[in-house]
């Protein structure tokens, strides 16, 4: 994965998009062939360390029945209170949390559950930031949030992921657009790669799979 760059992963359903993430964690290596992270075989690094290099923002954000300020605490648990807070301004949720009557101090709830959806996401981003990974690895980070909260949410993982390696496995084409590369994956093999413009020009997988998410949201405007 080319350094300070962001890559993204495509496809239908089943083409493998999760297998890779898997693959990433290591909760399983590779049968054929190896990943390499900052020119270094994963195979050769302790999971400890792998998994303290790559900040997870993932489509279903696991919080805890605690505080606010916890649940962002524990992407760095050593981090001062200065840090929480400027990782929640970066995460554009600081404001939020101050109007609320128990501010940091307010209990989530079990998984989360008095917050709204684009609120736990953004949760999820400030504990990756004040995690500050090399590597930042969108999961559908917003797949399962309406198309409003999608692209406020989106423009934070954009501005946090400037200049950083940055992996994205997306459902909806429109966050990977902007990506540096985009793989095409279908029954677990790369298809077609290339950025979103050159993909379009293929007129393949990709160009099909826009216009059916394109046609689709028209029609939910409309």
């Amino acid at each position: 994965m080319p350094d300070g760059k962001k890559v993204a992963l495509v496809g239908p359903t089943g083409a493998g998009k999760s297998t890779i993430s898997r693959l990433l964690f290591r909760f399983y290596d590779p049968k054929e062939g190896a990943i390499y992270v900052n020119n270094q075989n994963i195979k050769d690094i302790s999971q400890k360390s792998l998994r303290k290099m790559i900040g997870v923002v993932p489509q279903d954000t696991v919080l805890f029945n605690d505080t606010i300020y916890y649940n962002i605490s524990y992407g760095d648990p050593t981090a001062s209170e200065d840090d929480i807070y400027e990782a929640a301004k970066s995460a554009d949720i600081h404001d939020f949390i101050i109007s609320l009557p128990d501010g940091y101090q307010t209990i989530v709830g079990e998984r989360g559950l008095k917050l709204s959806g684009g609120e736990k996401q953004r949760v999820a981003i400030a504990r990756a930031i004040l995690k500050n990974p090399s590597i930042f690895f969108f999961d559908e980070a917003t797949s399962a949030l309406d198309s409003a909260t999608e692209k406020e949410i989106q423009k934070n993982l954009q501005v946090i992921s400037r200049n950083r390696t940055t992996l994205v496995i997306a459902h909806r084409l429109s966050t990977a657009a902007d990506a540096d590369l985009i793989l095409v994956l279908e029954n677990g093999v790369i298809t077609e790669k290339g950025n979103h413009s050159q993909l379009l020009a293929l007129k393949g997988k990709y160009t099909e799979m826009w216009n059916k998410q394109k046609g689709a949201l028209e029609k939910i405007e409309n």
